[in-house]
């Protein structure tokens, strides 16, 4: 039996939309004030989700439980795959103590923690951010991060800050992809729009990722590289998305940074060595590479073909790889499963989109083509590299490593089930009509929806997906250029990828921070927050009074 959505179920949309954000309240209290564990956090925020979706908005108890464990699937693959491949392939260096030759190997380019960071979390993050996205780029950096000798908690912390510049065009583009097929806009419009606003905050991001790390002063010593760093990112990203497609822009732009960082290093070196407080002081002036050529080539080897094998798997556009492995996978069973008791059983209505729509709830399970075998295979294919290493012990390791991640594995499934139960109950569609009814102000707001929409789901590509029509909708309505304010829903969405319960798990997880996903959350909120009303500003200008800067 189908069940039509209700939007406004108090008869006062700003009231409907202060009940539907309860469920983010309690995630806010638990994770912010309390610092409980994030599982405990993520039961009950999705506990309450289900009882307002069924007592408020009148969705049948039988829906409710069918998309909240549809979101829990979803978390459980492909967005824990990736993850539990991805901490294993870095536990498998770290046993073969192979890890020891990569931080050797680039503590000799620079033992300074800052750099470092700007090299791993910020540049090689990026990278894959937009081959892969998903949280497997925090996965592997944090955990690299942690592995070179990083306090746990600012290597979990300055990944996800660093994860803002790349986000909007990660995994090839698909969130700008999504934004576009779900508006009905020009995809390269939005594109261009999202590349005139994203530089400007990814040049920021080296200082700001520095200035958290060790102050203001302290940064002032490394400026030059922040500025090389910043400025061959923000350029190439601008040039990329503007003037040739949204598929390869982090790609260029990261690939850019890395060169124009090792280039730089190889000349220039800070006068002062920085570590972290509680760290020994570094002796013996600089490091010298301890090992040959070839040992430092096998030991980044994981890493390499890691990179080679995600940007292949998530490849549509040039060698066709992933249309390939999407065709295997169709042949196997039970590749795209309609959701029992959910599939087509919710409509969507007016005004969240033109006419009613049945919700789709559709469960893909394509082994091969999923971001996670990717890394798997990488993982695989390291072995006949690493010394002394063999299958057994790798798989011994992969088992280790699901024990390792347990409470993270419930944490991200919980999180997926409370952002499905308030996608399809109506709740998140509530939470944006409050936001569109403010007037001649919404280009300011339409950043801050992209930022909840992250939040909530994890994913800019989920958030664009939710958000995108309904920003299109609003701007139409105030008589503001639509490709704005869908792409600002794009770019304020990145600054809400550092908070959200999903990667706050995955960084926990990376880091052996489990159990602290409280801390994390005040850590990055604060970043947040001040990030998102620079890009609330910036399409706030570009409205009105900055209207030149768009295409």
């Amino acid at each position: 039996m189908q069940w039509q959505q209700i939007y406004d179920p108090l008869n006062n949309i700003y009231f409907s939309a202060i009940v539907s954000s309860i469920p983010l309240l309690i995630l806010l209290y638990m994770l912010g004030i309390r610092r409980s564990k994030g599982h405990y956090a993520a039961m009950i925020g999705t506990s309450a989700a289900v009882m307002l979706a069924i007592a408020v908005w009148k969705m049948p108890i039988s829906l409710a439980i069918s998309a909240t464990l549809n979101g829990m699937m979803f978390g459980l693959f492909p967005i824990v795959w990736i993850v539990v491949t991805a901490i294993w392939v870095y536990n498998m260096t770290v046993e073969a103590g192979e890890f020891e030759i990569i931080k050797n190997s680039l503590a000799s380019i620079t033992d300074d923690r800052r750099l470092q960071a700007l090299l791993i979390a910020f540049a090689f993050g990026s990278f894959i951010e937009g081959t892969a996205g998903f949280g497997t780029p925090v996965a592997i950096t944090a955990a690299m991060l942690v592995g070179l000798g990083f306090n746990p908690i600012y290597a979990a912390g300055i990944c996800l800050i660093a994860n803002t510049a790349p986000v909007a065009f990660g995994a090839i583009g698909i969130p700008i992809v999504v934004a576009a097929q779900v508006s009905g806009l020009d995809m390269m419009h939005i594109s261009q729009i999202v590349g005139r606003q994203l530089p400007l905050l990814s040049f920021l991001v080296p200082l700001w990722l520095v200035v958290t790390m060790c102050g203001w002063k302290r940064s002032m010593e490394v400026m030059p590289a922040v500025l090389v760093a910043g400025g061959c990112f923000a350029v190439t990203q601008f040039l990329t998305s503007n003037y040739v497609n949204p598929y390869l822009p982090d790609i260029t732009s990261s690939v850019v940074t890395i060169v124009g960082m090792l280039l730089f290093l190889k000349y220039w070196k800070p006068e002062n060595v920085w570590h972290f407080p509680d760290e020994k002081p570094a002796t013996g002036g600089a490091v010298k590479l301890k090992y040959s050529t070839g040992e430092v080539l096998r030991a980044w080897a994981p890493y390499i073909i890691l990179a080679v094998l995600v940007f292949l798997w998530a490849d549509d556009k040039y060698l066709n790889f992933k249309s390939w492995l999407l065709s295997q996978d169709k042949l196997l069973p039970f590749f795209l499963i309609s959701w029992p008791g959910l599939d087509g059983l919710v409509i969507k209505t007016s005004p969240v989109v033109v006419k009613n729509t049945p919700y789709a709830a559709k469960y893909m399970v394509n082994i091969l083509s999923a971001a996670g075998t990717a890394i798997l295979f990488s993982g695989i294919l390291s072995l006949f590299l690493i010394p002394n290493y063999g299958f057994s012990r790798a798989a011994t390791c992969f088992v280790k490593t699901v024990k390792q991640l347990k409470f993270p594995i419930c944490t991200i499934s919980l999180i997926l089930g409370l952002a499905y139960i308030m996608n399809y109950s109506g709740m998140s569609s509530t939470l944006g009509l409050a936001f569109t009814a403010t007037g001649a102000l919404f280009p300011f707001f339409s950043p801050i929806l992209g930022w909840l929409g992250v939040f909530l789901t994890g994913s800019d590509t989920s958030s664009n997906a939710l958000f995108g029509s309904m920003q299109k909708t609003a701007a139409e309505q105030i008589g503001v250029d639509p490709n704005l304010t869908v792409a600002a829903n794009s770019t304020g969405g990145v600054t809400g990828k550092m908070i959200s319960p999903q990667s706050i798990s995955v960084a926990t997880a990376a880091t052996g921070l489990v159990g602290r996903e409280g801390d994390l959350f005040r850590f990055t909120l604060g970043h947040s927050i001040a990030m998102l009303l620079v890009i609330s500003v910036i399409t706030y200008l570009q409205a009105y009074a900055l209207r030149f800067m768009l295409p």
